[in-house]
């Protein structure tokens, strides 16, 4: 299923947290990678997407290097403040997107920390997003382990087993009411696939490429920057 001809296209990028496993001087969406920062990597790649009418970036309220970077004041980008975790950000962000969003409106939310996702990956979550939502997502390929501290409780079988990715896409004022609800509620809410889930959805999975990678670790940097390389080279971005 592709969007509604009629719904229009919004992205989130929540950008309150601190990064503290980066264990920098600043958050890491500030970090440079090739020339630029990562957050000016990830949007840029999200503005790239036509179809975006729109995008919300949730900030925290300390945040002093985000009013310096040109592009948060580009045309398309709308600052908003963040809370205290990824999903209080994103409520917030999904509120003010209420503003000018409709009902059959939709949103990709996406990480500030992924600036290697591919075009063609948001092309194809679009094109195979089912009615109630959809995610890019990878099957996980290692043997996983259930631990108890650094002891192996048992070995978890991986047939049915992916590691969520971001974009996530979802129709906007569903997303809203089902974190306002898992918010209130206090459930633990890791993504925004989780808070649908709640509410008795199932989004679907796609597969991305695995370099849409999330820079979490120090040596993730660098693994960020071949792949900006790589794909500038296959011309694949």
């Amino acid at each position: 299923m592709a969007l509604p001809a009629d719904a229009r296209l919004y992205a989130l990028v929540p950008a309150a947290g601190a990064g503290s496993r980066m264990a920098a001087s600043l958050p890491k969406q500030y970090l440079t990678l090739r020339g630029s920062t990562v957050a000016e990597h990830t949007l840029s790649r999200l503005l790239a997407f036509a179809p975006i009418q729109q995008i919300v970036v949730a900030t925290s309220a300390s945040d002093l290097w985000w009013p310096q970077l040109g592009i948060a004041h580009h045309k398309r980008i709308r600052s908003v403040l963040g809370g205290e975790t990824r999903a209080h950000s994103v409520l917030n962000g999904l509120q003010a997107l209420k503003e000018v969003a409709g009902e059959r409106d939709w949103v990709l939310v996406h990480d500030m920390a992924r600036p290697c996702v591919r075009l063609s990956d948001i092309e194809l979550l679009l094109r195979e997003c089912g009615p109630e939502g959809a995610i890019l997502a990878a099957p996980i390929t290692d043997t996983v382990k259930r631990a108890d501290h650094q002891h192996i409780l048992a070995t978890v079988p991986r047939q049915q087993l992916w590691r969520a990715l971001t974009p996530q896409l979802f129709p906007l004022y569903a997303l809203h009411d089902a974190l306002a609800s898992a918010l209130a509620a206090g459930a633990d809410i890791t993504d925004e696939a989780s808070a649908m889930e709640r509410s008795g959805v199932q989004p679907k999975l796609v597969a991305g490429q695995p370099d849409n990678i999330k820079i979490t670790l120090p040596s993730d940097l660098p693994l960020a920057g071949f792949y900006l390389d790589r794909q500038k080279q296959e011309a694949l971005s």
